[in-house]
């Protein structure tokens, strides 16, 4: 079943120059396709209600400066599985846990700053879309 997700280059992701790298791994996917791509800072509105269900947690406040430090690319992918997949190609949050081959696993440094986000669900994907790209659906 095709499914869409969202897709976030973080600002670390931007900084170190592994947009190219990053996106390069999803466009080499066998059935994915890339379907809405933006380069843009992120205010501090959206990524409220984006982390909205961590509101209160020891990592949140520290999450939304990080994400508002710099530029992040936003995506929409689509493909089978394209959720579930996204996360496998994403790997684990923390780097050391994240296999070889894997965005994290082989570019990750350190927990707060894991280079990308990827929908966690085909109903998060959902929400998440229509924050980051009202017009799709």
């Amino acid at each position: 079943m095709s499914q869409r997700t969202l897709v976030l280059l973080k600002p670390d992701a931007v900084r170190r120059g592994l947009v190219g790298e990053i996106i390069g791994r999803i466009e080499r996917k066998a059935g994915w396709a890339i379907t809405a791509l933006e380069l843009r800072s992120l205010d501090r509105a959206t990524l409220e209600r984006h982390y909205a269900e961590h509101v209160g947690k020891a990592f949140y406040e520290p999450l939304v400066e990080f994400m508002s430090s710099g530029p992040s690319v936003a995506l929409v992918v689509e493909g089978e599985r394209v959720v579930e997949g996204m996360r496998a190609l994403a790997g684990p949050t923390d780097p050391i846990a994240a296999a070889p081959g894997s965005i994290r696993g082989d570019f990750g440094t350190i927990v707060r700053e894991n280079l990308v986000h990827a929908s966690d669900s085909p109903e998060s994907a959902e929400r998440e879309i229509k924050l980051f790209f009202p017009g799709l659906i």
